[in-house]
């Protein structure tokens, strides 16, 4: 960097000759005196050497441009949730910021826009959606400052939205059993979802191989989704593979409707042939059977609920239930079942009080 004055109509001004990342020279005029003009070159070099320097025009960059580019990067996620956002970037977020320079963003305007995201017809938008929304522009905005186009994150700070948790429906092993002797030909499969709470995409990606009947296990190590009328078959959605138990009752039925079954081929297929499609649980055979058995409405997602509430019931510990349905963490079985082990606690008032009385004085 170097100093040296020049001359305006105003008088004589100074300018910091410097070179930027890129490699190019450029200059920083306007000072009005030498002094003022050394203090920033010191400035800029302190910044420099801190990580802190932020070029001015790094700024002018527009959130559509980084947008688009951080979508692009997203290629490892899997093909529902990569839909997911670049649904919400293309319908929410782009159009509101996309023309925007990342420099010009106020911290309160996001929390602004945030809080008042609709629906088309109106409605405020749900918390999930919304809560893709704040992913996206504070993963724009992370990787800006990373990249020292500016020097903080506006999104940094806006509360992440919360999701308001739903009652859930529980079913009894009779209701459950019920409903599955309604299901015809896949009996078996709402009998392994409602008692294993396999994910609807695990459960039709199973094949022969995938079940241990000798040790009541199922290994489940794929994942079947539907998008735009295609089945992407990937691994878990934890990445992870699992073995669940297969109670006696289940595993004697499964073995029996996979004896008309290839070796090697899946257990459940639907009537033309491939994978089974989600059921609508308001018609079709899932509807029917609902309607026939007179058991409350519930879709195939929350027949994970009952495995939960049955596992918790049989005794099963807060580890044991959250290996069975997959979740990355105890902590959040904890949170999404906290319903289910409030009872826990009386029993273990009870528990201690007894062992207390034994050991008392």
């Amino acid at each position: 960097m170097s100093v040296s004055k020049y001359e305006t109509a105003k008088g004589t001004r100074w300018c910091v000759s410097y070179t930027k990342e890129d490699g190019s020279r450029t200059r920083k005029r306007g000072f009005l005196s030498k002094s003022a003009a050394r203090a920033w070159e010191t400035r800029r070099g302190s910044e420099i050497l801190s990580g802190e320097w932020v070029e001015a025009s790094g700024g002018n960059v527009t959130v559509g441009e980084l947008g688009d580019a951080w979508l692009a990067r997203q290629s490892h996620l899997k093909p529902s949730s990569l839909r997911s956002l670049r649904n919400v970037w293309e319908a929410k977020v782009k159009p509101y910021w996309g023309g925007r320079s990342i420099g010009s963003v106020k911290h309160t305007e996001v929390a602004e826009w945030l809080a008042g995201l609709e629906t088309n017809d109106g409605r405020p938008l749900g918390a999930t959606s919304k809560r893709y929304a704040r992913q996206i522009l504070n993963s724009i905005f992370r990787d800006a400052v990373r990249d020292r186009r500016i020097s903080f994150n506006p999104v940094e700070g806006v509360p992440m939205p919360k999701k308001t948790r739903a009652a859930k429906t529980y079913l009894t092993h009779e209701q459950l059993q019920s409903f599955a002797a309604c299901c015809g030909v896949y009996e078996t499969l709402v009998l392994v979802i409602g008692y294993c709470g396999l994910r609807w995409g695990e459960a039709i990606a199973l094949t022969t191989d995938d079940v241990d009947l000798l040790r009541g296990r199922i290994i489940i190590n794929k994942n079947a989704v539907w998008l735009d009328g295609k089945v992407h078959l990937g691994t878990p959605k934890s990445n992870v593979e699992r073995s669940v138990p297969l109670i006696g009752m289940v595993a004697e039925k499964l073995e029996v409707h996979m004896r008309g079954v290839e070796p090697g081929g899946l257990i459940w297929t639907a009537p033309r042939g491939g994978y089974v499609p989600r059921p609508n649980a308001r018609d079709g055979w899932w509807g029917m059977a609902l309607r026939e058995s007179g058991i409350p409405r519930v879709t195939p997602h929350e027949l994970r609920h009952t495995a939960a509430s049955l596992a918790v019931q049989s005794g099963a510990n807060v580890k044991a239930v959250q290996r069975m349905l997959g979740h990355a963490s105890a902590a959040m079985i904890l949170d999404v079942y906290a319903d289910l082990f409030d009872d826990g606690l009386g029993v273990l008032a009870q528990c201690l009080g007894s062992v207390a009385r034994l050991h008392s004085v």
